[in-house]
């Protein structure tokens, strides 16, 4: 993959904007594991959202899951971290992740817990290192433009199919090489366990 833009279509003759709801929060399967929807909450953000305000530069001193999830968006979002659990998907819109090759910003948003990013598409850089890292990461720009901040989201991440309002939004899911690589938690331990099978 190669992170370049791939418009979903949406399955649903209409989508119907939700309104603000709190919903129950599940923490997801992997990707193979994923035998149906799982209801998420959504964190709506704009285009262009860059790693620094994903996590500021003064923590790019830190380096572990634990150290860097605690400060997740803290540049755009100080009270994200407060706000989101388990499973939670954030949505925004183009260019997500521009800015710093470094990983420490999708590392950051998956230790904060979230499940996955839905974005009308993604700076190729973060996109690859989120992959690397075991973080589903979406291009699906008609579900960007339909859902408001804190609706509820199902979303199946086996077959990149993701419901809101009863609207279905269906996103290119992953090649099995790279639901391997994410179920595995990244690439890294995804070639050890290569490896040892050889």
């Amino acid at each position: 993959m190669n992170g370049s833009t791939t418009r979903a279509s949406t399955i649903s003759a209409s989508t119907t904007s939700g309104s603000t709801m709190s919903g129950t929060v599940m923490s997801g399967d992997t990707l193979s594991g994923t035998t149906g929807n799982t209801i998420r909450s959504i964190h709506l953000y704009g285009a262009n959202i860059d790693t620094d305000v994903i996590l500021p530069g003064k923590y790019l001193n830190l380096y572990t899951p634990e150290d860097l999830g605690p400060h997740c968006m803290e540049g755009l979002d100080p009270s994200f971290i407060q706000r989101v659990r388990p499973g939670d998907v954030i949505i925004a819109g183009s260019n997500f992740g521009t800015g710093s090759s470094r990983e420490h910003a999708p590392i950051a948003i998956k230790a904060a817990g979230v499940s996955c990013i839905i974005a009308t598409s993604f700076a190729r850089i973060f996109y690859r290192n989120a992959i690397n890292i075991g973080l589903p990461v979406f291009e699906c720009a008609d579900i960007v433009a339909a859902v408001q901040n804190g609706d509820t989201i199902e979303a199946d991440l086996a077959k990149g199919l993701f419901t809101v309002s009863g609207a279905i939004f269906q996103a290119k899911p992953f090649p099995p090489y790279i639901q391997d690589i994410i179920n595995a938690g990244g690439l890294v331990p995804f070639v050890r366990r290569q490896l040892k099978q050889t």
